[in-house]
């Protein structure tokens, strides 16, 4: 088999979880990362959602991109599978990518499904700010999660004056 691709906007751009033969920043057209995923495993629980990354329709995203062996195809997509689609909330798919050195390639990405109970939609920075705070589930505090995306994002010179003012406000609320 050969090697595919994976794109990463949130948590896999600091925590991928899967060998792979190398990793460049890429941009996707298309879809831009929102805090529009009500998380019910990963950040949150049915009772206490949190709010998790997903790719929406429409703009552009700055990510990272994941070539990986065609070997290892199958464990890494059950991998992936196990991790993404724990919910279902996510629609996998092969979108062309355009990464940094300007080569284009597609990538398995996972697109946020409009259709199912946990999109959140465009919710306003205060409200998302009270979802995230205090939010646990099986990863770990919400406000970690989205504190270690901004930060990533800082480090990759990318800016999200959005994710900027949260993670503002949860370095004041947040012991992580």
């Amino acid at each position: 088999m050969s090697d595919f691709w994976v794109f990463g906007y949130g948590s896999l751009m600091w925590n991928p979880g899967f060998d792979h033969l190398r990793s460049e920043r890429a941009l996707l057209r298309g879809g831009h990362r929102s805090l529009c995923v009500y998380s019910w495993v990963h950040r949150g629980t049915q009772e206490r959602p949190g709010l998790v990354f997903g790719l929406d329709n429409g703009g552009a995203c700055r990510g990272m991109v994941y070539q990986v062996a065609g070997d290892i195809r199958s464990q890494t997509l059950d991998y992936l599978r196990a991790r993404e689609q724990a919910t279902m909330v996510y629609r996998e798919h092969w979108h062309p990518v355009e990464l940094d050195s300007g080569e284009q390639v597609e990538a398995l990405v996972y697109m946020v499904d409009h259709s199912h109970p946990q999109y959140a939609g465009a919710l306003p920075l205060e409200e998302q700010l009270d979802i995230v705070t205090g939010a646990v589930g099986q990863s770990g505090a919400n406000p970690e999660y989205v504190l270690n995306t901004a930060a990533h994002l800082e480090d990759m010179g990318i800016t999200d004056t959005a994710l900027a003012w949260l993670a503002e406000r949860l370095n004041g609320t947040s012991r992580t």
